[in-house]
């Protein structure tokens, strides 16, 4: 089992151009980064499994968080403001090196390409940028997968900002059951 965790590790490393992932039977020391920034280090005892289910991250292992700067109260001068999205979404090698990581602790394979690293809340409604536990790989063309999803997202976005509904209920919605759609 361990060797299997090993190769598939190094072969989603490849995969993702991010060098080999070293896994040790003790966590490696924290990067030093600041918490918000610091990707999580894994090794195959930390590994939890996490299941994809109807096309929905495991709400154990994401179970989505939201952005404390992103209130009611602020949306006039954060997810409403066109562009305000690009100025929080974290950079590419950020979310590649989680969604490796990401893929064995999902149990899943295949190219990096296949997946997009998704925040469950959105950005632009309000979810956290760079927490680990608000991002999961979706499949791009699974059903009901990341393009669905997206378009689910822009739905609700609307939504918060004509005032049609409320932050916090777009947030539930896409916590809840975004498959469904708005």
């Amino acid at each position: 089992m361990r060797r299997k965790l090993l190769a598939a590790g190094a072969a989603v490393a490849a995969a993702a151009g991010v060098g080999a992932l070293v896994y040790t039977t003790a966590p490696a020391p924290a990067p030093l980064q600041p918490p918000s920034t610091a990707i999580p280090t894994t090794t195959p005892s930390m590994i939890k499994p996490c299941r994809i289910v109807d096309n929905k991250a495991d709400a154990t292992c994401t179970p989505g968080v939201r952005n404390p700067a992103v209130t009611q109260a602020t949306i006039g001068s954060t997810i409403c403001v066109s562009g305000w999205t690009a100025t929080v979404r974290p950079s590419a090698s950020f979310t590649n090196r989680l969604k490796a990581q990401q893929l064995l602790q999902y149990g899943l394979s295949g190219p990096l390409t296949d997946y997009e690293e998704d925040h469950l809340i959105p950005l632009e409604i309000g979810g956290a940028p760079r927490d680990a536990r608000n991002l999961w790989p979706e499949h791009w063309s699974a059903p009901s997968g990341a393009h669905t999803k997206d378009a689910e997202e822009n739905a609700l976005h609307a939504a918060v900002c004509k005032g049609t509904m409320t932050l916090a209920d777009a947030q539930n919605k896409i916590l809840l059951d975004w498959t469904n759609g708005h």
